[in-house]
């Protein structure tokens, strides 16, 4: 039922599409920088024949795009000048979780491309839907020691790896030196901190400049699973909700609401609001998410060299550290050239120094492998950020975030939670939010 469910689901989405004049993402060709909405492929080689060519869909012509096109140039100047690689862009991840719905309902993989970048978040629930899409990489030429424990967590189904990784979302906390300066602190002074100690600071900084100390999507609020991590908690407990009588959550939840009420932190009314009005409009004198918001702070030219970075604060004082988004590559059961695509991940994103100092040059993707981030590139200062090498020392810290539990239910669970911080804020009592929170939860996984 579910599945018939799923596919009735894709299918109204594809009529959707054709309804809106949208195009056949096949039979467009250009520029990845194009700003057109409809998707656009672009390859290394049009002459190429099949024997060398793969397919790839992916999202974000400014970010993903370079990163994997900077693959298939290195892939293509050292390993095979015959390469070719066709990649196609969606408008979103959503695009390829319902394409691969529909493929996999219908029984039908043909529609699917060789590769697909998908969220971390997601693979599991599509994997445990869907187990025959994904091709096993157990037999892959990768050293899995060179990366992140945590991000390999993502992707790893009962030992068996299925994704190569392409960004970690590794959590920095970004501060405005300038404002900081103005109540007497440094960076220096907020690293290794208790969040006390950092409401503390922000009520200082809002009583002198106006400015908040942290801002966050109210309704897709990733603060809480990122504080969470940072301890090393998490929301689920042996593949159930660990919310109502989890103590850690629960008091995370309430520094929250005290900075809100505090003027500490800003609650956008929604993901634009958050980054076009709270960050980019310059209302706050820090940012704290996956690093791949760096782009988003950069945007505010004025304030370049205004900018450092370090850890999060946590409950104890120690300094604490997580990771946010971030996604992976993995061959389809459609893929005719298992071998082809294998040793090109392999090659690549398996630990090329190349490929990675121009995923970070062309679109700002930091790597999740340990050796990559030791080149050159990845030791220059960053003039925005005064100079310091933020780089090197997100490398480092993604190399100390703590494996917690996750589930299919991430953000089933980021939204429930998310509601019951609204209503604290508004008034209600957080014990029974977060009761309720949790009874919510456990009914969409069915298991009351």
């Amino acid at each position: 039922m579910k599945k018939l469910l799923a596919l009735i689901l894709a299918l109204a989405m594809a009529l959707s599409l054709v309804a809106c004049g949208g195009s056949s993402s096949s039979d467009t060709t250009t520029d990845t920088d194009s700003d057109s909405s409809a998707a656009a492929t672009t390859d290394t080689d049009s002459d190429s024949d099949d024997s060398h060519t793969l397919t790839i869909q992916a999202w974000d012509a400014s970010f993903n795009i370079p990163a994997i096109q900077a693959a298939a140039d290195d892939y293509k100047a050292n390993v095979d000048p015959d390469f070719n690689l066709e990649i196609t862009e969606v408008s979103g991840s959503s695009d390829i979780e319902d394409a691969v719905t529909l493929a996999a309902s219908a029984g039908d993989y043909s529609t699917l491309p060789d590769i697909v970048l998908f969220q971390d978040h997601y693979f599991k629930q599509y994997q445990a839907n869907y187990p025959d899409v994904w091709v096993s990489l157990d037999d892959i030429d990768i050293d899995w020691t060179d990366f992140y424990e945590e991000k390999l967590d993502y992707s790893t189904v009962d030992d068996v790896h299925y994704g190569v990784p392409v960004d970690g979302g590794t959590v920095i906390f970004a501060y405005r030196t300038d404002l900081l300066a103005e109540v007497g602190k440094t960076v220096d002074d907020m690293t290794g901190i208790t969040w006390d100690e950092f409401i503390e600071v922000g009520e200082e900084v809002y009583a002198a400049t106006g400015k908040y100390l942290l801002s966050m999507d109210g309704d897709g609020n990733d603060l809480v699973y990122m504080m969470l991590q940072a301890e090393g908690v998490s929301q689920f407990q042996d593949g159930e909700p660990y919310i109502s009588e989890n103590e850690v959550l629960e008091e995370i939840c309430e520094v929250i609401v005290e900075m809100v009420e505090k003027n500490v932190l800003y609650l956008a009314n929604d993901w634009s609001d958050y980054t076009d009005q709270t960050i980019q409009g310059d209302m706050v004198a820090g940012v704290m998410n996956g690093n791949w918001i760096i782009p988003t702070i950069e945007n505010v030219t004025e304030n370049s060299g205004l900018w450092e970075i370090t850890s999060l604060p946590t409950l104890s004082g120690e300094e604490g550290y997580a990771s946010n988004g971030g996604s992976s590559l993995y061959i389809t059961a459609n893929c005719d050239n298992v071998e082809l695509a294998k040793e090109f991940l392999a090659y690549t994103f398996g630990g090329s120094t190349e490929t990675y100092d121009n995923a970070l040059k062309n679109g700002g993707v930091v790597t999740t492998c340990i050796s990559a981030a030791e080149s050159d590139v990845y030791q220059e200062g960053v003039e925005y950020f005064n100079d310091t090498a933020i780089y090197a020392q997100i490398a480092e810290m993604g190399n100390h975030v703590t494996v917690v539990e996750q589930s299919d239910y991430h953000y089933s669970a980021r939204s429930y939670m998310a509601t019951a911080l609204i209503n604290a804020i508004n008034g209600a009592d957080l014990e029974s939010e977060l009761a309720t929170a949790e009874e919510n939860l456990r009914f969409e996984m069915g298991l009351s």
